[in-house]
This record gives C-alpha cells, structure tokens and sequence, in this order.
C-alpha cells in the first residue's frame, strides 16, 4: 500500500528535477553568451531568473508541507533535508549564471586574449560537474557523486592558473586591465557553480549512504578500509 508521503516525495523529486534541467539550462546559455558573444542569450538568461526562483519557492514550500504532514524518517528524512540544500545550491547557480551574463554584456565582445584564458577549458568541467550532479540525484548514485566532489579539485587548479594567466595579461598592458578583470570575474563564477555543484554531490552521497563527506573526502574517498571505531569517537566529540 502506498503512503500518503510518497507522494509527496515523488512530487518533491519531480519538481527538483525541473529545477536541476532549468538551472543547468541557465549556466549553458551563460556560458554560450560569452563564447559566442551572444547578447540576446545572455539576456534571456537574466529574464529567466524570476522562473528561477519560482522553482525555488515551491521545492521549499513542499519540503515544509512534507515536514508539517508527516514524521519522515532514515531514507525519507534525508531526501528531505537533502532536497533543501540541493535546491538552494541550484538556485544560487541560477543566480551566478545571471551574473556571469551581465558580465557579458559589460564585456559586448570576447578580448583578443580570450583564447589564452582558461575559461573554455573551465566551462567545460563546470557542465560536466553539473550534468553528473544532476544524474547523480536522479539515479541516486553514490559513485557519480564521488566523481563530482573529485572534479572540484580540477576545477580549482585551473582557476588558480587562470588568474595567474589574468595577472600577466594585465602586465603586458594598462589597456588590458578592464577587461581581464571582468574575465577574472567570470571565471571565479565558473568555480563557485563548481562549489554549488560539490554540495549537490555531497548531498547525494548522503541520501544514498547515510554518509556526511563534507570535510572528510580522504577518510571516505582515499582510505579503503573505514574506522567505525574512530566514526564513534568523533561522534562521541560531538
């Protein structure tokens, strides 16, 4: 027989889901706007903003119908609570990807230096990070989310040696300065949605394993052989 709260649960993954598609949706049409030097992109990106947050609003508004109707518990109760951060999490991507668009549209073009920039190369991880973070919910699956929380290393290395790259472009010239801080700015847009996306994986590796990762990667995903013991002596800290 099925509960009243799987309904409800299923309605809750349904509209994250749809959050998840039109979030990724709003970071790739971000993205195109500047590789492609499209300001009407970047504008509807801006506009779809407010559908955005409306998303934003019924995820939570279900997650406290949830709470208010029911004693969830185990898998269920972490859905919930998971569900809340992943939709904030998406909802500041959503927010950051507005901002990487008006950055754009401040830029009106690429720079001649663009190509020598890392922008491309961190676009790409960053669509990568949320496609698997999104899959990673929807299948549930721990190790697809380990496989994202793994990638925001790669994405920090070439932040950093973007800037680096940024820093010595504005040597070369004074002319160059305006312009390479607004790429600067984009690109550390790019690694906070690598942030955002981390969250979500962490989040699902939560729902699936009844595990907190945050903090603890090299405990969880560099050791083998997990101390119970040593789990309890942290818990017993607490």
């Amino acid at each position: 027989m099925e509960r009243n709260i799987d309904q409800q649960l299923e309605k809750l993954k349904t509209r994250l889901i749809k959050m998840c598609s039109l979030v990724d949706e709003q970071v790739e049409f971000a993205i195109k706007s500047v590789v492609d030097e499209d300001r009407n992109l970047a504008n509807i990106v801006i506009e779809r903003d407010r559908k955005v947050d409306k998303y934003d609003l019924k995820v939570d508004k279900i997650c406290q119908k949830i709470f208010a109707l029911n004693q969830p518990v185990a898998m269920d109760l972490r859905l919930i609570m998971s569900a809340l951060n992943i939709n904030s999490n998406l909802e500041r991507m959503g927010d950051i990807a507005v901002n990487i668009a008006e950055n754009f549209l401040r830029l009106q073009q690429k720079p001649v230096f663009f190509e020598r920039t890392n922008f491309i190369q961190m676009s790409v991880t960053v669509r990568e990070m949320i496609k698997n973070s999104i899959d990673s919910f929807i299948d549930r699956d721990a190790k697809l989310a380990e496989k994202v929380i793994l990638m925001d290393s790669v994405l920090d290395k070439l932040f950093i040696e973007n800037n680096q790259i940024m820093i010595d472009i504005m040597k070369e010239s004074i002319n160059n300065i305006d312009t390479a801080v607004l790429i600067l700015d984009m690109a550390k847009e790019l690694e906070r949605i690598g942030d955002h996306a981390t969250n979500i994986a962490e989040d699902v590796f939560f729902i699936v394993e009844a595990q907190q990762v945050k903090h603890n990667y090299e405990r969880f995903f560099f050791n083998d052989s997990r101390n119970p013991e040593r789990e309890k002596e942290e818990e017993d800290e607490d």
